[in-house]
């Protein structure tokens, strides 16, 4: 895969997770509960983490919200970024109770003197913001002559001459819209106008399906032109959801790896094995009783005939061609030995564990 040359932007530090420069690209999410509600804030947290979670946003609501943030961060080692909308005294009440970053929207918080204040608190706790653009809440801008992408930029551009004035520089931008196209043009807009970090992410984009092909789409064509430092995948849906997606798109694209990656057919009549319960067997090993770390990509690719099989097989590190019943296990592009569709998922977790080391 053709290497992708990453713009370089500004490093930023939130908790102990960098984003910007040559950091990797950060995987975040947000809890879908009530934050004041300890037990089922924190059990989404780690249930966030273990899926692979590395920054986690937290909807501040009300100062009891808030106040949740000091116990959370008790039991929680991932960042914490407080979500704060219209009360700007909620946004210094976040820092005080630990909050690792700050989320402001330039369309409900825009007064100087408010700005001001959490600009100071921001400056004494040394954390991070979040300047978080989105259309469904732009402001000052109902000129029919400025597209959506225009807006964004606009918008996000005002606040950040407003926070420099102040002499704040520790800022995240993020321009989001529900439209794939309306994203993409704001943030290549963007790129030229500032080095700080982005946040990438699609807003509202719906149910699973939708919501994770319209935020790859997205994502994907940005990330492959080397922008973005960090994303969030806004599904309807559980949270950890939002991070398999994450890494699916990341993976993708060529930025990260997570583990092996899995080749499979689609299937047709012409293949004569349970070909999809094969696949889902070994994912599911792979991600939870293996749990196989891998730095460099490794693919492993389960075909159901021989059409395509015995080609993609030899391709990919560790592969099964089937044919009748029984298939042709290859490592490396050569063949090993014949595996039955009952013994596939022991043999091709046998011949992976033998390639990485195994936690």
């Amino acid at each position: 895969m053709k290497k992708i040359f990453r713009r370089k932007a500004k490093s930023i530090k939130i908790g102990k997770v960098y984003i910007g420069g040559n950091y990797p690209v950060a995987i975040q999410s947000m809890t879908k509960a009530k934050t004041e509600d300890l037990e089922e804030t924190i059990r989404q947290i780690k249930e966030l983490k273990k899926a692979g979670c590395e920054i986690v946003r937290l909807a501040i609501k009300d100062s009891q919200d808030a106040q949740a943030l000091k116990k959370i961060k008790q039991e929680s080692d991932l960042p914490l970024v407080a979500d704060i909308h219209f009360d700007w005294r909620l946004a210094i009440e976040a820092i005080d109770n630990g909050a690792d970053k700050i989320r402001l929207n330039p369309g409900n918080i825009y007064k100087n003197d408010e700005i001001k204040e959490i600009v100071r608190a921001l400056k004494s706790a040394k954390i991070p913001l979040r300047i978080g653009v989105n259309s469904g809440s732009l402001r000052d801008f109902h000129s029919k002559r400025l597209s959506i992408s225009d807006k964004l930029v606009a918008s996000a551009l005002n606040y950040i001459k407003t926070i420099e004035k102040f002499k704040f520089y520790n800022l995240v931008i993020s321009l989001k819209a529900s439209s794939v196209l309306d994203t993409v043009k704001a943030y290549r807009k963007m790129v030229k106008l500032c080095d700080y970090p982005f946040h990438l992410g699609v807003t509202a984009t719906g149910l699973p399906l939708q919501g994770a092909i319209k935020s790859a789409v997205a994502i994907g064509v940005l990330l492959l032109e080397g922008i973005g430092d960090t994303i969030r995948i806004s599904l309807t849906d559980k949270p950890q959801e939002e991070i398999k997606a994450a890494k699916a798109i990341l993976e993708a694209v060529g930025l990260r790896t997570f583990g092996p990656e899995i080749i499979s057919c689609p299937t047709c009549g012409r293949c004569e094995v349970d070909l999809v319960s094969i696949v889902k067997e070994l994912e599911d090993k792979l991600s939870t009783e293996y749990r196989v770390p891998s730095t460099e990509p490794l693919k492993v690719a389960i075909m159901g005939c021989v059409v395509n099989g015995p080609g993609e097989a030899k391709e990919a590190d560790i592969g099964v061609a089937f044919g009748k019943k029984n298939g042709f296990l290859f490592k490396r592009g050569k063949p090993i030995r014949k595996v039955s569709s009952d013994s596939c998922v022991e043999a091709l977790l046998k011949e992976v564990c033998k390639c990485v080391s195994v936690k």
